[in-house]
């Protein structure tokens, strides 16, 4: 029972390592695709301050557009893990009934959703305060 628990043990603390390693590069992934979108629409940046928004609504901006990516690739991926546990209680009973049937918990659903909402969040605000930080001649010009 001793070795058992301790191989259980391990086997959590390797998956929590790499769901962590899994999240940094989906942050990576996505600051990388908000700089991108950043450079792509420096010439809008640029007309917009020139009309007068301010650098708080071009942050908001960018980082309602990250939030929302970051959402929906969270419900994607919240819906495929829902739908692989019910697939699961339907055949693991089935073909390895010594362990019993896989549960889907609320809470854990939230968690896993709110986790995106945050590094989408956490992953715009550089590439958020790079676009609310241009000048809007340098802007014009690109």
């Amino acid at each position: 029972m001793e070795q058992t628990d301790q191989l259980l043990n391990l086997l959590t603390w390797f998956t929590v390592a790499v769901a962590g390693i899994s999240l940094f590069v989906g942050a990576l992934g996505l600051a990388n695709i908000m700089l991108v979108t950043v450079t792509e629409r420096t010439s809008e940046i640029g007309i917009r301050k020139a009309i007068g928004a301010r650098r708080s609504a071009i942050l908001k901006q960018f980082l309602i557009e990250s939030v929302a990516i970051a959402g929906i690739g969270g419900l994607v991926g919240v819906v495929l893990g829902i739908g692989l546990t019910l697939i699961g209680h339907q055949l693991l009973p089935r073909f390895a009934p010594q362990y019993g049937p896989p549960e889907v918990s609320v809470d854990a659903v939230g968690v896993a959703f709110l986790v995106s909402l945050v590094i989408g969040l956490v992953a715009g605000i550089y590439p958020a305060r790079r676009a609310a930080m241009m000048h809007p001649i340098d802007a014009l010009r690109y």
